[in-house]
């Protein structure tokens, strides 16, 4: 199966095109254009598991690398060693947390698990974020993290694999020129029936992960 390059709101029917598909890798990607001397960029993959009143049913469907500190993690099973967050059932697992955002060419930057088939009834949808991580929250305590933004990072994409086959399915590449916003939302997972559908979404917010956090909880 070929892969789909989507572009901004359009829609994929997954089940159409991986009848049975339970498990799905959602890799993301970008490059920093980082200034000599400059403040480090650190971008995070989040994931927001929603009901039906567009919130998350309890903390642990809120999935970001703060969970690791908290232990709601899990070991990676390839990188030993290496703690993933993941929601108390086991439907969603999320990012490894990749502070440079210099992956080897062809390699996601960082990327999380979603098995469909654990997922409960009561989420409705799942919105795949990424956020630019700013002062005191970066490692460095860098104050000049506040005035990042998206229109410094080139090359933004999400793509879906199916993770039985390792076949990707579509690529979605984040053409808008954000030179403001520092948060995200990629696409969204959603149910259509018994059928789980993508949406390409590239809406974008200031006020970083903390934003999204006050949206949906």
């Amino acid at each position: 199966m070929a892969s789909f390059n989507l572009t901004k709101g359009e829609r994929f029917d997954l089940f159409k095109a991986a009848p049975g598909l339970t498990l799905l890798r959602i890799g993301m990607g970008w490059d920093p254009n980082d200034q000599p001397g400059g403040p480090d960029f650190d971008l995070d993959v989040s994931a927001f598991a929603l009901n039906d009143k567009f919130k998350i049913p309890s903390d642990s469907y809120f999935v970001f690398y703060g969970q690791v500190r908290a232990g709601n993690c899990i070991e990676d099973p390839v990188e030993k060693g290496l703690m993933r967050p993941i929601t108390r059932d086991g439907a969603i697992m999320g990012a490894i947390d990749d502070p440079d955002g210099r992956r080897s060419d062809g390699d996601d930057d960082e990327d999380m698990v979603i098995d469909l088939s654990k997922i409960t009834p009561a989420v409705e949808q799942i919105i795949i974020c990424c956020t630019i991580c700013k002062y005191p929250h970066d490692n460095k305590k860098d104050r000049r993290t506040l005035n990042l933004n998206f229109g410094q990072v080139e090359d933004c994409y999400i793509r879906i694999i199916n993770e039985s086959t390792g076949q990707e399915m579509l690529r979605f590449d984040l053409k808008d020129n954000y030179t403001k916003e520092d948060a995200v939302e990629f696409g969204r997972l959603f149910r259509v029936g018994n059928s789980w559908e993508f949406e390409a979404m590239g809406r974008a917010y200031t006020g970083s992960l903390q934003t999204l956090v006050d949206m949906y909880t």
